[in-house]
């Protein structure tokens, strides 16, 4: 849980999301993940204003295998989902994942490092959602992608995050890994016997990880409304905020 030396430039993005073998060894392991995460999932959705059978375009950033768009899809059978991804072969993954939706979404290429957003993405949408994405994102970085996703939202259009944080405390670091391990017994052990791969994925997951804190501030600077901490367990939060009705 604790964040690699920000000092080091060095960044392992591309090596771990653009490898054939990285990604397969990840994908591999989803179904794992993705049980544990299905609470957030639902409640993302839930979260969104909308009436269940309401049509609507959504934006996925760093959209990766789909699992949060399928989450909205299945909660709201007249919505369409855009995902923005920039690894090829999670967008291969993805649309095989979301075969049983076809029609009802899309991939485009956009590398959150960049700020380069294609047209494909429009500038008013309704909502925007990223998930477990952002923390690998340097936090200046962070906070120009707040900016880009509020002017990439309609007036009144909400934006959702759920992805890891840090903190700076090492008290509540050793709370949160305590409790982690509880819940997680043999977390403990893999933590002393990562194999190499393993542990350059840890070390690019954890690089820019930033406070919980410092996020919210950069919603606020971004101009967004009815900020909050939506959910949270230990280091694993779902927050966000409304563009508002009225520059």
């Amino acid at each position: 849980m604790s964040s690699a030396d920000p000092a080091d430039p060095a960044d392992t993005n591309e090596d771990v999301w653009k490898s054939d073998h990285m990604v397969a060894q990840w994908v591999a392991s989803a179904d794992e993940r993705e049980r544990r995460r299905a609470e957030q999932r639902r409640l993302m959705a839930d979260l969104l204003a909308f009436e269940e059978n309401e049509a609507f375009t959504f934006v996925d950033l760093g959209a990766g295998t789909g699992a949060a768009t399928k989450a909205v899809l299945e909660r709201y059978p007249r919505a369409r989902a855009i995902l923005a991804e920039y690894s090829p072969q999670m967008t291969a993954e993805g649309e095989r994942a979301l075969s049983g939706y076809v029609g009802r979404f899309s991939y485009v290429e956009l590398d959150l490092a960049s700020g380069a957003w294609p047209d494909e993405v429009p500038t008013d949408v309704p909502v925007v959602i990223s998930s477990l994405c952002v923390h690998h994102l340097p936090d200046e970085r962070k906070k120009e992608l707040f900016s880009e996703i509020w002017h990439h939202l309609a007036p009144g259009g909400w934006y959702f995050n759920y992805d890891v944080v840090r903190t700076d405390d090492p008290l509540v670091e050793a709370t949160w890994l305590r409790a982690a391990d509880r819940q997680d017994p043999e977390a403990a052990a893999s933590r002393q016997h990562r194999s190499v791969e393993e542990q350059r994925r840890y070390e690019n997951h954890v690089r820019h990880m930033a406070p919980l804190a410092l996020q919210l501030d950069f919603l606020r600077a971004a101009g967004f409304e009815g900020i909050d901490v939506y959910w949270k367990q230990l280091d694993y939060v779902l927050y966000g905020g409304r563009r508002p009705l009225v520059a």
